[in-house]
């Protein structure tokens, strides 16, 4: 059963100026929140943005954000936002659509690589649009050498589903995470195309000899594990190095799998929810063959990205599985045992009034939200425990 967080809000006036590139902004604030373990501040770094997706920790302490629409920015800890990044692909601006993820190099001191997942029209000028990605050398305030690395396939024509997260495993390959495209559900259980699927390649684009499914006919080699729904939360257990995935359910479901090279999770063979008119997808919640959840909501709480909590700042939350939520705006906190989880906790709640889109762990141990709003919010989540 899941416990609630109770709150104790206070507000503390912070400096800023104007909203607008190259300025920290207006309106910051910060509250305490009570939760089971510690005492948080939750502060508003920097508003504005506009339906931010995904950050990624520049060695310099600043984030690299995406926005929706396709600006890469930089954002600073105290607020400023820097313009708009040049060299960032076009981006189908469309429903779910646009710059999604944000991942940089395992080795970026030595190479600058920015890799970057969106939505990517059909180059041939077709009407169908699929999850791309790309990479390019940050060079100041420009991307440079970019090159295009992974081509979803088939191009279809839709504005739903794109998945999708970058994770680097510590052997250096890139996971890709990606949806079923909505209408496009039953691809997921089909292996020539790239719908409901989880991809590994290397950071290159080349693939890697043993993925699960090389040299199969009629199989695309790139793809790891399928019969997923709507992959949007990706992180690599710290101990295990295992990729871990949490995946949009339909009106109930949410699911986090440990994807394994070469199995089929289901989707939607069988699943724990129903469609949003009602309507019946599966009546079976497990189909042989298939791979349960490793967890599972019901009903959902729209799942958006996951950490494993490891910094320092939060002591009684090392280990945990931090999942960000759309609904209710709130970050699960699983506790967990090995791989079992022993508790939920939500968190922030009430003091993040806006839908949470990214979570990430910063360099200096907080955590770190994006909030999916026109006006979207980057919020750090600091120790208040005297």
């Amino acid at each position: 059963m899941m416990l609630h967080t109770f709150f104790k809000l206070s507000t503390v006036a912070l400096f800023c100026s104007t909203a607008v590139a190259g300025a920290a902004l207006t309106n910051a604030y910060a509250a305490e929140a009570q939760t089971e373990r510690h005492t948080v501040e939750v502060t508003t770094v920097a508003d504005g943005l506009n339906f931010p997706w995904g950050m990624a920790f520049l060695p310099t302490g600043e984030a690299l954000i995406t926005e929706k629409s396709g600006s890469l920015r930089r954002v600073g800890l105290d607020g400023v936002i820097s313009n708009a990044i040049s060299g960032v692909p076009d981006v189908v601006y469309k429903s779910q659509g646009g710059l999604l993820d944000v991942a940089i190099d395992p080795d970026f001191g030595e190479n600058s690589w920015v890799y970057l997942s969106y939505s990517e029209a059909d180059p041939a000028g077709g009407k169908g649009n699929s999850t791309a990605v790309a990479r390019g050398k940050l060079v100041g305030n420009n991307l440079q050498d970019v090159e295009v690395i992974f081509r979803g396939a088939p191009k279809y024509e839709s504005g739903a589903h794109f998945g999708s997260r970058l994770a680097f495993s510590p052997e250096g390959y890139l996971f890709i995470t990606l949806g079923d495209r909505y209408s496009a559900m039953d691809d997921a259980q089909t292996l020539d195309n790239h719908h409901g699927k989880v991809v590994r390649i290397w950071p290159d684009g080349s693939i890697p000899e043993d993925n699960p499914f090389v040299g199969q006919e009629g199989a695309l080699p790139e793809i790891w594990s399928y019969g997923h729904r709507n992959v949007q939360g990706a992180a690599i257990h710290p101990q295990t190095g295992a990729l871990w995935t949490v995946e949009h359910g339909p009106k109930g479901g949410d699911e986090i799998n440990i994807p394994v090279a070469g199995h089929n999770y289901g989707w939607p063979l069988a699943t724990y929810g129903i469609d949003y008119d009602g309507s019946i997808i599966s009546d079976k919640t497990h189909v042989e063959g298939t791979v349960q959840p490793h967890y599972y909501w019901l009903p959902s709480i729209a799942t958006s990205n996951m950490i494993f909590y490891t910094g320092n700042e939060f002591p009684a939350w090392q280990g945990d599985l931090l999942v960000g939520a759309l609904k209710a705006s709130k970050v699960a906190r699983l506790d967990l045992e090995g791989k079992r989880v022993m508790h939920e906790e939500a968190l922030f709640e009430q003091v993040v009034e806006q839908r949470i889109r990214d979570i990430e762990q910063g360099p200096d141990g907080a955590i770190y939200l994006l909030t999916d709003d026109r006006n979207g919010k980057f919020i750090r989540i600091s120790n208040a425990d005297d």
